[in-house]
């Protein structure tokens, strides 16, 4: 019966197989080690940056939100005097209660004048004509005021520091019609004041005379 001798390692054998196998986990856990160190460098740049990149996107998103009281606080200035054009305007045409006194204290004056005698062409320029050119008079002041203000609220924009947002269109119209209204009653007055429309009243010559 043939028996075969079992093979016998020797100690320099074994301490080879031992190296060996050392260096095989060493080679494996070197790339799974220098990935989790990749990892713990990169990561902490990502946690740093992230936080600045929202806020950032928080900056800028704010900044694209208008802010509603900017918005209402926005042309009130310029919406205010066109609507004191526009209503001077309205007054120059219609007339005012200063123009009134101004007219019945030129009629008084007139008759205190007249009243120690003179003639009839005096007596209508005094009472009648002074009156007609008084209340001529105020009413073109607030024609020109009218005309002024309108003018001044158009104008604005193109002076002094630019403006975030352009003139509400609103704004611009009723200044418009502040300056029309103001350039009519100047019209107006003018031609009463000069007896463009209607000539003062004159004394006939009296029969026999």
């Amino acid at each position: 019966m043939n028996t075969t001798p079992a093979k016998t390692t020797t100690p320099d054998e074994t301490a080879a197989a031992q190296d060996a196998a050392a260096k095989d986990t060493e080679t494996k856990d070197a790339p799974g080690t220098s990935s989790g160190a990749g990892d713990s460098a990169t990561a902490p740049d990502d946690l740093s940056t992230q936080p600045e990149g929202d806020a950032d996107d928080g900056i800028a998103d704010e900044d694209l939100e208008p802010d509603p009281f900017e918005t209402a606080r926005h042309g009130v200035g310029a919406g205010a005097a066109a609507v004191v054009s526009a209503a001077l305007g309205v007054v120059a045409l219609t007339g005012a209660w200063s123009g009134r006194v101004a007219a019945e204290r030129e009629t008084l004056i007139g008759q205190i004048k007249t009243s120690g005698g003179g003639s009839a062409a005096q007596q209508i320029s005094e009472i009648y004509g002074d009156a007609w050119h008084t209340t001529a008079l105020v009413n073109g002041v607030f024609a020109v005021l009218a005309l002024l203000v309108g003018v001044v609220v158009l104008v604005r924009p193109a002076f002094g520091a630019p403006a975030d947002r352009p003139q509400p269109a609103w704004v611009r119209a009723v200044a418009l019609a502040g300056v029309a209204l103001g350039v009519l009653g100047v019209l107006i007055s003018a031609g009463m004041y000069f007896d463009l429309f209607a000539s003062l009243p004159s004394a006939g010559t009296p029969a026999g005379g």
